[in-house]
């Protein structure tokens, strides 16, 4: 297994070439949550209800995840890109300490807080009763979750982008057979109900630890033998928790809008909620590729900006707008001729279904402003600017997506809901777009300046 420098070459099958294996792993990491949905369903709208509230949590959790590796990506990718290696592996021994610390604190506290959380949620009766069922074992996989997370981030940081997505595609894979078997039942395996789908879930968690961690540590040889004293090791972590602190809790704050707006969908009624969750799986299937661009971009400006070549951030973040734009207009296209299909395939009966089709139906065309708010967070948080990324999370998920399905929720039905986040998304994309490229030409004619001993023109960064 090679490295690969990111630093020359044609922008656009560099980005391919990142994108698309993690566009592989990704679609098949969602395909999980949506055959977990699919499965589920099959058991009855209360039991969809049920997966539709641990669905903000459990995103929470992965965010947080997210956040860890992009810490460990941007520090990595910027010491790799200018060469020092060394310190590179240094970052990627110290981030996978770290998040093993962290990950054994939070499981734990997780795991004996399900019933005051998910109450908090509005989740009651026979409802919560299933989700402490479920989430009682998604917390114990836990740890399986986020440390292959933060090692596919090492991996891609230095160019490695295949291995990650053949990583989630395995996990994918194991996931997706052992999830019936355990809910339904087969020969001696008896049915689990929503258990089950936890414990696909694990078992499918503990094979990527393992072979994540081999390949980090044998194909690509980022870990150093050598345990790195207290006081290097304290040094790493503030550097890593300060890009990842801010990107983890940037990357939560959708799914804490998501549960927030699930709160705002309980006052309606369960087949609403359900409905909700249903739509907003398949939304996040369809956000697969702009996902798969924002993972990509961070090694590509990461090794960029380390070897001082801005231009190339800035071209290479032009195309994923582009394509952000491209893609949301392909999606719904076909979710005009094929959301029906969709949504009975997930719903558990017909009115869940219709609702799911009304929300796809208003919000899918904004999915180009979430991709410019998820490929401008990771840009910045790859630059070690994460609070600039966290800003734009906040500004679309806590000005915007909550504060207008609230007020929407106040004097409209539930369908005034679904168009206030498509204008909360479009609104966002807007203003974060505008005030990338500001930043980004800004920083690039002041190094211009600062190298030159003068005021550079337009000829001279264009």
């Amino acid at each position: 297994m090679s490295d690969s420098n990111l630093t020359s070459g044609k922008l656009i099958p560099i980005l391919f070439s990142q994108a698309f294996p993690m566009m592989l792993g990704i679609a098949a990491v969602f395909s999980i949550a949506l055959v977990d949905t699919y499965f589920v369903g099959k058991l009855g709208t209360t039991e969809l209800a049920a997966l539709t509230f641990t669905f903000p949590v459990t995103m929470t959790i992965a965010s947080l995840s997210s956040g860890l590796g992009a810490g460990t990506a941007s520090l990595v990718s910027r010491t790799y890109g200018s060469g020092d290696k060394q310190s590179a592996r240094r970052y990627s021994v110290d981030s996978l300490l770290l998040s093993c610390t962290i990950v054994a604190l939070l499981s734990t506290i997780g795991y004996f807080t399900i019933d005051p959380l998910f109450s908090l949620l509005g989740a009651q009766g026979k409802t919560l009763d299933l989700i402490r069922r479920y989430m009682q074992i998604w917390y114990i996989s836990m740890p399986f979750l986020v440390i292959p997370m933060v090692a596919n981030a090492i991996l891609r940081s230095v160019g490695n982008a295949r291995w990650p997505g053949f990583i989630m595609v395995c996990s994918a894979v194991v996931n997706i057979v052992l999830t019936p078997v355990f809910i339904f039942g087969y020969g001696p395996i008896p049915a689990m109900s929503i258990e089950g789908a936890a414990l696909g879930t694990l078992i499918a968690r503990v094979f990527t630890f393992v072979l994540a961690l081999y390949l980090v540590g044998f194909q690509t040889k980022m870990l150093t033998k050598t345990v790195p004293a207290f006081s290097d090791f304290i040094q790493s972590v503030k550097s890593i928790l300060k890009i990842a602190v801010p990107a983890a809790t940037g990357s939560i704050v959708n799914p804490m809008s998501i549960g927030v707006v699930t709160g705002i969908m309980a006052a309606y009624s369960q087949e609403v909620v359900a409905a909700f969750g249903v739509a907003t799986r398949i939304e996040s299937f369809a956000s697969i590729p702009m996902l798969s661009l924002s993972a990509a971009i961070g090694p590509i400006v990461g090794q960029n900006w380390g070897a001082n070549k801005k231009q190339r951030v800035i071209s290479a973040v032009a195309y994923c707008y582009v394509f952000s734009v491209l893609w949301a207009l392909i999606v719904a296209t076909i979710t005009a001729f094929f959301a029906d299909t969709f949504t009975q395939a997930l719903a558990s009966d017909n009115e869940v279904a219709n609702i799911a089709n009304g929300y796809l139906y208003a919000v899918i065309i904004s999915l180009c402003g979430y991709g410019a708010v998820i490929v401008s967070s990771a840009t910045f948080n790859a630059l070690g600017k994460p609070l600039t990324g966290l800003m734009h999370y906040i500004v679309r998920g806590g000005l915007l997506y909550i504060p207008l399905s609230f007020l929407a929720s106040l004097f409209f039905d539930y369908e005034w809901v679904f168009y206030a986040i498509c204008a909360s998304n479009i609104l966002a994309g807007i203003a974060i777009v505008s005030y990338t490229f500001y930043w980004l030409n800004k920083a690039k004619r002041e190094d211009c300046d600062l190298k030159e001993g003068r005021h550079c023109d337009e000829a001279d960064y264009t």
